[in-house]
């Protein structure tokens, strides 16, 4: 018998699909009056938003409870919005990876070209695609911002989180950029690569999260540096792992075909740290066939096996556990809950665990 996930703890994503639920059941009928042509906007944002781990959600709620913060339907609602933000983050970042995959269905601008396709529209089935998906997101990020005000909290947290909140959004869109230079720059050193994980990832998935429940909560400055101990670590770590997972992951875990990374080009810490470390040959290799969107099985395993050989691969590995030694050691001296530090442990290791 597997045991209990600590995302599920309290419930929380039973909880957050209800409340997805219950707002996109309220939100889909404003778009058929404006058009049922916008049908497929809805099933689109309806599909992607059953799939995921609720990682975000799970780290606001547990930011709030160990804050001090009572377990109520207004906080899971109001941790609810950051899974429209990732729905956003999601849409977008698809269209600048021209990734074909999310969550084991097609990616939001592939589905919308296949509509196109399948209706003989005029004009590129590519550009419909990608706008259509563009506009998706940017709907999602106005939802996230409805939800969270419409929460039921009072007007005071509200007040206290949105200044996190913003922050977040800041954050997450200039750590997007910068990933998007990486990728025209042809990657560069492994410290800007981790500055990208800084900002597009370790801040959005976990630091902020925690921070935005403990100001819906009122806590005091050690909770919110305590949380920052322990979240920005541990986001570097996910990202870390996450893009381990993007090489080397199994398509059944990931929902995206394997090596699709190295299709993708992403210039991650794993590729820096082999290219960094890689013989003349090995360096040829890789820079000839990362970005390859026709890569197959067989170039995917060569490039595995350059990144493996050059220790690409152990010292990523290394700097997980270090981190997440970091991680470790803040979250034991908060000034939190104790139920709730026991929860944010559990979930420390399922956001880095090898197969999630």
């Amino acid at each position: 018998m597997t045991s209990r996930s600590p995302l599920d703890a309290e419930d929380l994503r039973v909880r957050v699909q209800k409340q997805l639920d219950d707002f996109l059941a309220a939100q889909v009928p404003l778009l058929d009056d404006v058009s049922p042509d916008l049908a497929p906007l809805a099933e689109s944002i309806t599909d992607l938003l059953r799939g995921g781990k609720r990682l975000r959600p799970a780290f606001a709620y547990w930011g709030w409870r160990g804050a001090g913060g009572a377990d109520s339907e207004e906080a899971v609602r109001a941790a609810t919005a950051l899974e429209l933000l990732q729905a956003c983050a999601l849409i977008h970042d698809d269209v600048m990876d021209g990734s074909d995959t999310r969550r084991g269905m097609p990616a939001a601008h592939r589905r919308f070209a296949t509509l196109h396709r399948g209706n003989g529209w005029l004009g590129s089935s590519e550009g419909f695609g990608v706008g259509a998906a563009i506009l998706l997101g940017d709907l999602c990020l106005s939802w996230a911002d409805e939800l969270l005000l419409t929460s039921g909290l009072p007007v005071d947290a509200l007040g206290r989180g949105k200044g996190v909140y913003d922050l977040m959004r800041t954050e997450l869109m200039a750590g997007q950029y910068l990933d998007l230079l990486e990728q025209a720059r042809g990657g560069g050193s492994e410290a800007r690569a981790m500055r990208v994980v800084r900002y597009k990832s370790a801040k959005y998935t976990i630091e902020r999260p925690l921070h935005l429940g403990a100001a819906l909560a009122g806590a005091p400055e050690a909770v919110t540096v305590a949380y920052s101990g322990y979240g920005l670590p541990l986001g570097e770590a996910f990202q870390l792992r996450d893009d381990v997972l993007g090489v080397f992951g199994d398509p059944a875990q990931t929902g995206k075909p394997a090596g699709d990374d190295l299709r993708e080009g992403k210039r991650t810490v794993l590729v820096a740290a082999a290219l960094d470390a890689a013989s003349p040959a090995q360096s040829t290799l890789l820079r000839r066939h990362l970005g390859d969107p026709s890569l197959d099985a067989e170039g995917v395993d060569a490039l595995r096996e350059v990144i493996t050989d050059t220790g690409a691969l152990a010292h990523v590995e290394r700097l997980i556990d270090a981190l997440m030694d970091q991680c470790a050691a803040a979250l034991a001296a908060a000034p939190i809950d104790d139920d709730a530090r026991a929860v944010l442990g559990d979930l420390a290791h399922a956001a880095t665990a090898r197969t999630v």
